[in-house]
């Protein structure tokens, strides 16, 4: 029997057909664009109907579907808190999954993204031999997929890994309330909104870009060039990346933190910067132990995270 996968993200919605190993037969993706609230719940059933017209025609039928989900999924009813999604503040979704397809006793399994970010890498990417591992996800946002001998650490209410509420500097400011402090200094969004800050002060080769449309990957092209504002703001990434790494190995004691998310493709090449930043603050004897790497799925480690959530509940 074959299974769905689901990976809504703030813009679009990725989804595949899987069969019981792994292998993907088909996959699907369409933007999200301007829908809210039960549009976006709409969009989602059609992409789930869509695959399960291919699984008929594959002879191959579909019997579970997981989601992964950009925010909290609640476990004790299947409802979801997607911030980027305007109307999804508890949103329904199990339920109107299990509506839109209640005559063909689908299993319906939904997690948070972070959660299925971690699900992937333990199933098909870099964290196949391990028991405990984390997956920081910089992005956007930031949060982190926590497996613990084994098992996915969710907490009591499924908020577990909210990293970007990691409290990493002094004082407290304002604008930590509604993102935290480690997001608002070091995720994707946040490099992005320091540089412009920065930008209204001092000269950078980032004037000759739309200020409005600069993202974090315009600012490590940048300081490639040298350029002295983004310069300023990746070190300073650096820091908080390696700060919060020290507090997750010391706290976790992982085998693996994988980096990943969209400020990790070209972010990347300071991996060794970060690791020896985390080696200043880390509990000595667990910085030794912990490898330091990238995702072995790149942008759809949520994808097979939802698959292999599905799986597990068939």
């Amino acid at each position: 029997m074959s299974v769905i996968g689901i990976d809504l993200g703030g813009t679009k919605i990725a989804s595949a057909l899987f069969n019981d190993v792994g292998d993907i037969l088909l996959d699907r993706n369409v933007l999200i664009e301007n829908k809210t609230g039960t549009d976006v719940g709409s969009l989602i059933i059609h992409e789930c109907e869509e695959l399960m017209n291919a699984s008929k025609e594959k002879n191959d039928p579909c019997d579970s579907i997981g989601v992964s989900v950009p925010g909290i999924a609640y476990a004790n009813n299947g409802n979801v808190w997607a911030p980027n999604i305007p109307g999804w503040e508890n949103y329904p979704l199990k339920e109107e999954l299990l509506k839109a397809f209640k005559d063909k006793k689908l299993s319906i399994q939904i997690e948070s993204d972070r959660s299925c970010y971690i699900l992937g890498e333990k199933w098909k990417g870099n964290a196949q031999d391990c028991k405990d591992a984390i997956y920081l996800s910089v992005g956007t946002g930031i949060g982190a997929g926590i497996l613990v001998n084994g098992e996915i650490l969710r907490g009591s209410h499924g908020i577990a890994g909210a990293v970007g509420w990691l409290a990493l500097s002094r004082p407290y400011q304002d604008d930590y309330r509604n993102c935290g402090d480690f997001e608002y200094h070091a995720s994707g969004n946040g490099i992005a909104k320091l540089a412009k800050e920065m930008m209204k002060v001092q000269p950078s080769v980032l004037h000759s870009k739309d200020k409005e449309r600069i993202t974090s990957k315009h600012i490590i092209e940048a300081a490639d060039v040298h350029d002295p504002v983004a310069q300023y703001i990746i070190q300073s990434a650096i820091e908080y990346w390696g700060k919060a790494i020290a507090n997750l190995v010391s706290i976790f004691n992982p085998e693996k933190i994988i980096l990943g998310g969209g400020v990790f493709g070209p972010g990347l090449q300071y991996l060794d910067a970060i690791g020896q930043e985390a080696k200043k603050w880390a509990q000595p004897i667990s910085m030794q132990q912990v490898v330091l790497t990238k995702s072995g799925l790149d942008n759809a480690a949520g994808l097979y995270g939802a698959a292999y959530l599905a799986l597990q509940k068939k």
